[in-house]
Protein backbone atom coordinates (compact mmCIF):
# COMPACT_ATOMS: atom_id res chain seq x y z
CA UNK A 1 0.00 0.00 0.00
CA UNK A 2 1.31 3.44 -0.90
CA UNK A 3 1.19 6.34 1.56
CA UNK A 4 0.77 10.10 1.33
CA UNK A 5 1.89 12.20 4.28
CA UNK A 6 -0.06 15.45 4.59
CA UNK A 7 0.92 18.56 6.56
CA UNK A 8 -1.02 21.81 6.84
CA UNK A 9 1.07 24.89 7.56
CA UNK A 10 1.25 28.59 8.16
CA UNK A 11 4.54 30.17 9.22
CA UNK A 12 6.17 26.90 10.29
CA UNK A 13 9.68 27.58 8.96
CA UNK A 14 11.25 26.51 12.25
CA UNK A 15 9.56 23.08 12.15
CA UNK A 16 8.63 21.99 8.65
CA UNK A 17 12.05 20.75 7.51
CA UNK A 18 12.47 18.32 10.40
CA UNK A 19 8.86 17.13 10.10
CA UNK A 20 9.31 16.32 6.41
CA UNK A 21 12.68 14.66 6.97
CA UNK A 22 11.06 12.30 9.49
CA UNK A 23 8.78 11.00 6.71
CA UNK A 24 11.26 11.05 3.82
CA UNK A 25 10.45 7.37 3.26
CA UNK A 26 6.80 8.08 2.32
CA UNK A 27 5.62 7.70 -1.28
CA UNK A 28 4.34 11.28 -1.31
CA UNK A 29 4.65 14.29 0.98
CA UNK A 30 2.04 17.00 0.50
CA UNK A 31 2.03 20.39 2.23
CA UNK A 32 -1.05 22.63 2.11
CA UNK A 33 0.11 26.08 3.15
CA UNK A 34 -2.09 29.01 4.17
CA UNK A 35 0.00 31.79 2.61
CA UNK A 36 2.94 31.74 5.02
CA UNK A 37 4.91 34.97 5.28
CA UNK A 38 8.12 33.22 6.37
CA UNK A 39 10.22 30.61 4.53
CA UNK A 40 7.87 27.67 5.12
CA UNK A 41 7.10 27.09 1.44
CA UNK A 42 10.71 27.33 0.26
CA UNK A 43 11.91 25.00 3.01
CA UNK A 44 9.15 22.46 2.32
CA UNK A 45 10.03 22.36 -1.37
CA UNK A 46 13.73 22.11 -0.58
CA UNK A 47 12.95 19.04 1.55
CA UNK A 48 11.14 17.35 -1.33
CA UNK A 49 7.48 18.06 -0.59
CA UNK A 50 4.80 19.07 -3.03
CA UNK A 51 3.35 22.39 -1.87
CA UNK A 52 0.03 24.03 -2.60
CA UNK A 53 -1.08 27.37 -1.17
CA UNK A 54 -4.71 27.78 -0.17
CA UNK A 55 -6.76 30.19 1.92
CA UNK A 56 -7.45 29.06 5.48
CA UNK A 57 -10.94 27.49 5.88
CA UNK A 58 -10.38 25.94 9.33
CA UNK A 59 -8.44 22.93 10.60
CA UNK A 60 -10.80 20.14 9.55
CA UNK A 61 -11.58 21.56 6.11
CA UNK A 62 -7.91 22.10 5.36
CA UNK A 63 -6.98 18.58 6.46
CA UNK A 64 -9.80 17.06 4.41
CA UNK A 65 -8.66 19.07 1.40
CA UNK A 66 -5.13 17.76 1.89
CA UNK A 67 -6.38 14.16 2.03
CA UNK A 68 -8.57 14.68 -1.04
CA UNK A 69 -5.57 16.10 -2.93
CA UNK A 70 -3.33 13.13 -2.16
CA UNK A 71 -2.29 10.64 -4.84
CA UNK A 72 -2.84 7.66 -2.53
CA UNK A 73 -5.73 6.50 -0.35
CA UNK A 74 -3.72 5.83 2.79
CA UNK A 75 -2.99 9.08 4.60
CA UNK A 76 -0.64 9.91 7.45
CA UNK A 77 -1.58 13.37 8.71
CA UNK A 78 1.03 15.09 10.87
CA UNK A 79 1.43 18.63 12.15
CA UNK A 80 4.53 20.66 11.39
CA UNK A 81 5.62 20.46 15.04
CA UNK A 82 5.52 16.65 15.02
CA UNK A 83 8.08 14.03 14.01
CA UNK A 84 7.62 10.39 13.10
CA UNK A 85 10.13 8.47 15.19
CA UNK A 86 12.28 5.86 13.40
CA UNK A 87 10.47 3.12 15.35
CA UNK A 88 7.06 4.44 14.29
CA UNK A 89 8.25 4.76 10.68
CA UNK A 90 9.27 1.09 10.62
CA UNK A 91 5.97 0.07 12.21
CA UNK A 92 3.94 1.97 9.60
CA UNK A 93 6.02 0.64 6.71
CA UNK A 94 5.61 -2.95 7.93
CA UNK A 95 1.85 -2.44 8.33
CA UNK A 96 1.41 -1.08 4.80
CA UNK A 97 3.46 -3.84 3.19
CA UNK A 98 0.44 -6.06 3.78
CA UNK A 99 -3.29 -5.38 3.76
CA UNK A 100 -4.01 -3.49 7.03
CA UNK A 101 -6.64 -5.13 9.21
CA UNK A 102 -8.18 -1.79 10.25
CA UNK A 103 -9.16 1.25 8.17
CA UNK A 104 -7.32 3.62 10.47
CA UNK A 105 -4.87 3.58 13.38
CA UNK A 106 -4.47 5.59 16.55
CA UNK A 107 -0.88 6.54 17.35
CA UNK A 108 0.48 7.35 20.82
CA UNK A 109 1.93 10.86 20.95
CA UNK A 110 4.68 11.95 23.32
CA UNK A 111 5.47 15.63 23.95
CA UNK A 112 8.89 17.21 24.52
CA UNK A 113 8.55 19.88 27.22
CA UNK A 114 11.10 21.82 29.26
CA UNK A 115 13.89 19.48 28.25
CA UNK A 116 12.29 16.07 28.67
CA UNK A 117 9.79 13.65 27.18
CA UNK A 118 6.51 13.71 29.09
CA UNK A 119 5.12 10.24 29.76
CA UNK A 120 2.58 11.17 32.42
CA UNK A 121 -0.45 13.48 32.95
CA UNK A 122 -3.13 13.86 30.29
CA UNK A 123 -0.34 14.33 27.76
CA UNK A 124 0.53 10.64 27.43
CA UNK A 125 -0.19 8.42 25.63
CA UNK A 126 -2.49 11.02 23.96
CA UNK A 127 -3.59 8.68 21.16
CA UNK A 128 -4.17 10.44 17.84
CA UNK A 129 -5.94 8.88 14.85
CA UNK A 130 -3.58 10.04 12.10
CA UNK A 131 -3.02 7.01 9.86
CA UNK A 132 -6.16 6.18 7.90
CA UNK A 133 -7.72 5.16 4.61
CA UNK A 134 -9.41 8.29 3.26
CA UNK A 135 -12.16 6.13 1.77
CA UNK A 136 -13.23 5.28 5.32
CA UNK A 137 -12.49 8.44 7.29
CA UNK A 138 -12.97 12.21 7.31
CA UNK A 139 -11.93 14.96 9.68
CA UNK A 140 -14.89 16.24 11.70
CA UNK A 141 -15.93 19.87 11.57
CA UNK A 142 -14.97 20.91 15.09
CA UNK A 143 -12.99 24.17 15.23
CA UNK A 144 -10.68 22.85 17.96
CA UNK A 145 -9.35 19.35 18.77
CA UNK A 146 -10.49 18.08 15.40
CA UNK A 147 -10.22 14.34 14.76
CA UNK A 148 -10.76 11.72 12.08
CA UNK A 149 -14.12 9.95 12.17
CA UNK A 150 -13.89 6.41 10.77
CA UNK A 151 -16.63 4.16 9.45
CA UNK A 152 -15.08 1.22 11.35
CA UNK A 153 -13.23 0.74 14.65
CA UNK A 154 -9.57 1.87 14.51
CA UNK A 155 -6.52 -0.16 15.40
CA UNK A 156 -3.61 1.00 17.54
CA UNK A 157 0.07 1.37 16.83
CA UNK A 158 2.74 0.92 19.49
CA UNK A 159 5.43 3.49 18.76
CA UNK A 160 5.33 7.21 19.45
CA UNK A 161 4.64 10.23 17.32
CA UNK A 162 6.90 12.94 18.73
CA UNK A 163 5.41 16.36 19.50
CA UNK A 164 7.37 19.59 19.93
CA UNK A 165 4.41 21.77 20.84
CA UNK A 166 5.79 24.56 23.01
CA UNK A 167 8.98 26.59 22.86
CA UNK A 168 8.63 27.67 26.49
CA UNK A 169 6.02 28.43 29.16
CA UNK A 170 5.09 31.77 27.58
CA UNK A 171 4.34 30.04 24.28
CA UNK A 172 2.35 27.41 26.18
CA UNK A 173 0.25 30.09 27.89
CA UNK A 174 -0.45 31.86 24.60
CA UNK A 175 -1.59 28.56 23.10
CA UNK A 176 -3.86 27.89 26.09
CA UNK A 177 -5.47 31.31 25.65
CA UNK A 178 -6.11 30.74 21.95
CA UNK A 179 -7.49 27.22 22.24
CA UNK A 180 -9.69 27.88 25.27
CA UNK A 181 -11.34 30.71 23.35
CA UNK A 182 -12.13 28.35 20.48
CA UNK A 183 -13.34 25.62 22.86
CA UNK A 184 -15.58 28.01 24.80
CA UNK A 185 -17.08 29.45 21.63
CA UNK A 186 -17.75 25.96 20.31
CA UNK A 187 -19.42 24.87 23.56
CA UNK A 188 -21.50 28.06 23.67
CA UNK A 189 -22.65 27.54 20.08
CA UNK A 190 -23.75 24.01 21.08
CA UNK A 191 -25.94 25.48 23.82
CA UNK A 192 -23.78 24.60 26.81
CA UNK A 193 -23.75 26.90 29.85
CA UNK A 194 -21.78 26.85 33.11
CA UNK A 195 -20.96 28.83 36.25
CA UNK A 196 -17.86 30.35 37.81
CA UNK A 197 -18.05 27.77 40.60
CA UNK A 198 -18.11 24.95 38.04
CA UNK A 199 -14.96 26.39 36.46
CA UNK A 200 -13.14 26.10 39.79
CA UNK A 201 -14.47 22.60 40.49
CA UNK A 202 -13.54 21.25 37.05
CA UNK A 203 -10.07 22.81 37.28
CA UNK A 204 -9.48 21.29 40.72
CA UNK A 205 -10.39 17.81 39.51
CA UNK A 206 -8.23 18.32 36.43
CA UNK A 207 -5.21 19.05 38.61
CA UNK A 208 -5.82 15.99 40.82
CA UNK A 209 -6.28 13.77 37.76
CA UNK A 210 -3.10 15.02 36.10
CA UNK A 211 -0.83 15.18 39.12
CA UNK A 212 -1.99 12.15 41.11
CA UNK A 213 -4.05 9.72 39.02
CA UNK A 214 -1.95 10.17 35.89
CA UNK A 215 1.29 10.45 37.83
CA UNK A 216 2.46 13.94 37.00
CA UNK A 217 4.32 13.77 40.31
CA UNK A 218 6.61 11.11 38.81
CA UNK A 219 8.22 13.74 36.57
CA UNK A 220 9.16 16.16 39.31
CA UNK A 221 8.81 19.91 38.88
CA UNK A 222 8.04 19.59 35.17
CA UNK A 223 5.12 17.27 35.96
CA UNK A 224 3.85 19.78 38.50
CA UNK A 225 4.03 22.64 36.00
CA UNK A 226 2.13 20.63 33.39
CA UNK A 227 -0.53 19.58 35.91
CA UNK A 228 -1.07 23.19 36.97
CA UNK A 229 -1.24 24.46 33.39
CA UNK A 230 -3.56 21.64 32.32
CA UNK A 231 -5.91 22.60 35.15
CA UNK A 232 -5.56 26.27 34.15
CA UNK A 233 -6.65 25.29 30.63
CA UNK A 234 -9.78 23.70 32.06
CA UNK A 235 -10.49 26.70 34.31
CA UNK A 236 -10.06 29.18 31.48
CA UNK A 237 -12.27 27.17 29.11
CA UNK A 238 -15.14 27.07 31.61
CA UNK A 239 -14.60 30.67 32.73
CA UNK A 240 -14.79 31.88 29.13
CA UNK A 241 -17.92 29.80 28.55
CA UNK A 242 -19.45 31.36 31.68
CA UNK A 243 -18.55 34.84 30.42
CA UNK A 244 -20.19 34.14 27.06
CA UNK A 245 -23.34 33.06 28.87
CA UNK A 246 -23.40 36.28 30.88
CA UNK A 247 -22.94 38.30 27.71
CA UNK A 248 -26.11 36.98 26.14
CA UNK A 249 -28.10 36.97 29.37
CA UNK A 250 -27.72 33.28 30.29
CA UNK A 251 -26.65 32.36 33.81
Amino acid sequence: MKLTVTVITRNEASHIGAALDSVAWADERLVIDSHSTDDTVAIARAHGAQVEQRDWPGYSDQKNYAADSASHDWILSIDADERVSPELAREIQALLRQEPEARGYRIPRVTWYLGRWIRSTDWYPDYQLRLYDRRAGRWNGRPVHESVVLTAPPGRLQHDLQHFAYRDISHHLATIDRYTTLAAEQAHAEGRRTSAVAAVVHATFAFLRNYILRKGFSQGAVGLVISVLNSYYVFLKFAKLWALGRRDGSK
